[in-house]
């Protein structure tokens, strides 16, 4: 398997064509997988808000007061504004704001992010990221899409890639009903495979300044799997969520 970045592209801007840019860098092979950053496919969409847009409510006003007490550092109340209406849910306020998107995400602030967004202030995650992939798909001629984005774990330090839209590929191989070396049959094994095609491919794209947003994988071969369409748990099944709604932080 190879993994390369698609060299020379432009500072997105809305309305601008991300898979005209990719086709007219890379030579794809339909059975290429094209992991394309959320920051440009929010950049294209006009993700991209100036905090004034998010006028403080007085929830967003006393998260805010109470992060600052916290970290010890201003918080804007703006902000919490603009992560609560991102959210279908706010699984913790404190020490940090945890929150599921309304298309299934969980993490850190909504997924906002603060940095290079050159026409704002904050850049939101995609509003539908699985139809921003197959919209990206339509253009191009490989056949798989991801959209990519990096947020923490649990038990875990630093960050990861991981998926958080796909189109032309289920997220996750499903090996249950297949057989170990010893004959032994798996019961529980679903292997996340767009998350892994997302983490390698965030080697390849960086960080920071010098981050490159479009990374193409060729050569993955799915293999004789059934397929999942399992990706973010069900609310229900979610022992940690449940874990973290009843707790408090103290301090």
């Amino acid at each position: 398997m190879e993994l390369f970045a698609v060299p020379d592209l432009p500072e997105i801007r809305e309305g601008d064509d991300l898979a005209a840019l990719v086709r007219d860098r890379v030579d794809l092979r339909p059975d290429d997988v094209v992991c394309v950053a959320s920051t440009v496919v929010s950049k294209a969409e006009g993700r991209a808000f100036d905090l004034d847009d998010f006028p403080a409510g007085p929830r967003a006003r006393e998260i805010a007061a109470r992060l600052s007490e916290i970290s010890g550092d201003e918080k804007d109340p703006r902000f919490a504004q603009a992560v609560l209406e991102e959210s279908t849910e706010v699984i913790m306020e404190a020490p940090f704001l945890l929150t599921e998107s309304r298309f299934g995400h969980v993490g850190v602030n909504a997924g906002i992010d603060r940095s290079n967004v050159p026409e704002g202030d904050l850049l939101l995650l995609p509003k539908r990221p699985s139809e921003s992939a197959e919209r990206i798909r339509d253009g191009l001629p490989a056949d798989r899409v991801l959209v990519t984005d990096t947020c923490g774990r649990p038990f875990r330090h630093g960050q990861r890639g991981v998926a958080v839209g796909w189109a032309g590929m289920a997220p996750a191989r499903d090996w249950r009903g297949e057989s170990d070396r010893d004959g032994r049959e798996l019961g529980v094994t679903v292997e996340n495979v767009a998350d892994e095609l997302a983490a390698a491919a965030n080697l390849v794209a960086g960080e920071g300044a010098g981050g490159t947003p479009v990374v193409v994988v060729r050569g993955f071969e799915w293999g004789d799997h059934a397929e999942s369409d399992a990706h973010f748990r069900d609310v229900d099944g979610d022992l940690i969520r449940q874990a973290v709604r009843g707790w408090e932080f103290d301090g």
